[in-house]
Parts: structure tokens; sequence; C-alpha cells
């Protein structure tokens, strides 16, 4: 037993920042502790394929769940590759790996598959994850376990901190993860991320299973683990900030042309496009229309700093939407594949309206009595879709398989169904 779980053991768990969600838990005692250093100190960082078989072998050899994460580098460099990964493992120790000298970790992976991996907030990396070969087949989310628990701040050191009583130093979070060679305060940081991650697991299954959730959280994970990665998100140019501006089709044209040409240049040179462009300087051009390369360098985001062979770049998008023709530009808004937006189901459909309504408060109210977060129980558009097309025969299992068609998981189903019912008939008719 580690030094942190003995530290657990003797105390109660909290979920709360001071009050306890429900009779039974209570916040440890005394001060938190920070933890200034990794049990073994900084590991050396794996960049070769001798040390990484190294690791695989230490790896293979652990035992029980790995506490695995990953670093990325948001907001400086194109797309959300791994920069570092990190893991740790009873027997095995703690790793760091570069996967831009060790790219293929696949072997990694394959070595430790059987296991539990133990990640915080999992959607997040398993997609740079996948990409370097390492897919587990069993997870376990501390997030989405503290979210189930019931706990009001899931960061992960906020959850280490009220549940093992120790201070993580959380100042690194965003700094450029693809700088090398990466200096010592980001590694003792990374190292530290999963120092405790196995520990906090453990705490947060007792916790769960107290609350007669264990099992809910087990599916939650499994959907996850098995969850197919998303498809390319159609017509991305529509999700740049400040683009509800933005209601003429002309001007879609420019947003379209200007966030394709920029993600082409971010790509080419690997940086974040907001690097390239600005998102408002986007929209002032689609709202602004310049004529020319002179105009365009009077707007916002334009300015002095940027050389003439940029803005001749940029003005050549804008001309390019101006000239399309009609018939070529983009439509208002994006096809819809679901129920239109509730604020206008009153006018298009006050039965509707009534039924989001009334289901809305129903979820609300259960959601409170379960102690979790309403998305966790369910999905909001899930809601939207039952009430916008109720099931002709509004009973436990039409309600039921209409869940189950939209994704809920069997313990949301068990939970919502009969609320859902209640609230559906009642504004029947």
């Amino acid at each position: 037993m580690t030094d942190a779980q003995e530290t657990a053991e003797d105390r109660p768990l909290r979920t709360t920042g001071g009050a306890p969600p429900d009779e039974g838990v209570a916040a440890p005692e005394g001060e938190p502790i920070p933890l200034l250093e990794p049990r073994e100190g900084i590991p050396e960082v794996i960049a070769d394929e001798n040390s990484l078989a190294e690791v695989v072998a230490a790896f293979a050899a652990g035992r029980g769940p790995v506490a695995v994460d990953a670093e990325r580098a948001s907001g400086y460099r194109y797309g959300q590759r791994a920069y570092l990964v990190q893991l740790r493992r009873e027997g095995a120790g703690s790793a760091l790996i570069d996967p831009i000298a060790c790219p293929d970790l696949s072997g990694l992976g394959a070595a430790i598959a059987d296991a539990e991996w133990v990640l915080h907030a999992a959607t997040q990396d398993l997609p740079c994850l996948r990409e370097i070969g390492m897919i587990p087949t069993r997870i376990f989310d501390t997030e989405l376990a503290g979210r189930l628990a019931g706990f009001p701040r899931v960061g992960l050191g906020a959850m280490v901190e009220s549940v093992l009583g120790y201070v993580l130093e959380k100042g690194h979070s965003a700094v450029d993860w693809s700088t090398r060679p990466l200096p010592d305060p980001w590694l003792r940081y990374a190292a530290l991320d999963v120092e405790l991650l196995v520990d906090l697991r453990d705490s947060l299954e007792k916790e769960l299973d107290r609350q007669g959730k264990l099992e809910w959280a087990h599916q939650e994970f499994d959907a996850i683990a098995s969850a197919p990665p998303p498809p390319p998100r159609k017509d991305p140019w529509r999700r740049t900030s400040g683009m509800h501006k933005v209601r003429r089709r002309r001007q879609m044209a420019v947003v379209r042309e200007l966030w394709t040409a920029r993600d082409k240049v971010a790509q080419r040179r690997d940086v974040s496009p907001g690097k390239v462009l600005g998102d408002a300087a986007i929209v002032e051009a689609a709202l602004a229309l310049p004529p020319n390369v002179h105009a365009l360098r009077q707007l916002p985001g334009f300015g002095h700093r940027m050389g003439q062979r940029q803005l001749e770049q940029w003005q050549a998008g804008v001309d390019r939407a101006k000239a399309l023709p009609e018939s070529e530009l983009p439509q208002p808004g994006q096809q819809l594949t679901g129920p239109p937006p509730p604020r206008s189901w009153a006018d298009r459909d006050p039965a509707a309206a009534a039924r989001l309504s009334a289901a809305r408060a129903a979820v609300t109210a259960l959601a409170e009595e379960l102690n979790m977060p309403q998305e966790n129980l369910i999905t909001p558009d899930t809601v939207r879709r039952v009430c916008w097309e109720p099931p002709a025969t509004l009973d436990a299992d039409s309600v039921a398989a209409a869940l189950v068609g939209y994704g809920a998981r069997p313990w949301q189903v068990e939970q919502v169904a009969p609320v859902l019912v209640t609230a559906l008939a009642a504004r029947a008719g």
C-alpha cells in the first residue's frame, strides 16, 4: 500500500469542498499536503527504441491498473497530437515517453491492453493516444467518476486534494509541450499527474460503491472505451468564434474561404490556426467585404504587423468569395439532424414545448436527488429528441426503447424512463 493509500484509508472520504453531499461522508481533517516530488524522482524521458523496449517490459510485468496521461500543445501546434505520455503502474514505477521521438507506441499499448487504464477526463486524451497506437479495452475515468459521485469540482487537482488530501502543482497545464528539451519543472508536473491517479481511482471506486453507483460508472467507462472515433465535423468553418454576427450568404462565403486558407497554412507550418489569423479578424473581413488590400489593412487583426504578402493572401480569399456565383454560396444554417432549437418550439409546436418544460423539470429534480450533474444523468439532446417526437404509446417500455435508440446506457434508462413517462403523460394531448 502506498503512502497516499494509507492516508486515504485513515480519513473519511469527502466529495464536496466543505459540506458533504449526504450523510456518512465527512471531509478529511487537517491541511492538505503539498506533493512536490514524484516518489522515485523525475523519470528520464524515453526517446529511443531501446529505452522504450525496457519500459514496455517493465509495464507488462507490472501489477494492477495503469495510470495514463498525455500532454498536448493546444493553442501552439496544429491538431491535438500527444507530445508527452505519462504512465505509472505498481511494480513498474513511472515513465515519461516522448511520442515525437517514439511515434509508434502500439507495442506498449499491447503490453498493457489487458489492464485497466486509469485516466482523468478520458475523452480528451484517448484520441491522441489512439493516434500513437495506445488503445485501451477497459478504463476508469476519475473525472467522470467524480461527476457521478457528486463532486462539485472535478479537476484533477481538486479531486486529489479533496479525496486524498494532497495538493498538486498545476502551473504548467497550458504550456507548449512541443518544446524540446522539456524543462525539469514541466517534467515534474507531468510525473505528478500520474503519481496518485490509481490511489484516486481506488478511493472513488469505494465511494461509488457506497452510493450504489459503481455499476453505473462501469457502464459509462465501457461506453467511452468502446466508442468509435467521431466522424469529421461537417463545415467546421461554421464554428468560427463570432459567426453569429455573419448573416449574409456572401459574408459566410468569406468566412469559409479565409477559414480554409488559414487551416492549410496552419497545417503546413504546424501551428495553431489562431496564431495564423484570429477568428475575430476573419469575421471582420466577412462583415466588411474589403475591396482591396489597403481596405483590408484597416480592419482589426490585419494591422501593421502583417506583411504585404500575407495581406494579399487573405485578400485573395475575400476576392474568391466575392466572385462565387449565388449557387455556390453556403446556406444560412447547418442541416439539422434532430429537433429545431428549443427557443423556436413555442411557436412551432406549443405541445412539444410544454413536454420539454415538464421533462426538463423532472430530469433536473432526479439529478438533484441522485447528486450528479443533469448532463451525466441523461444528455439534454436525448431529452429534446424524445420530447419533440415522443413514442406513440407513452409507457415505460416505449420510452425506454426510445432512450436506448438515442444511445442511453441501461442505468440511465432505468432511472430516467419512469420520470419521463410521467412528465410526457401529464402533457399528452
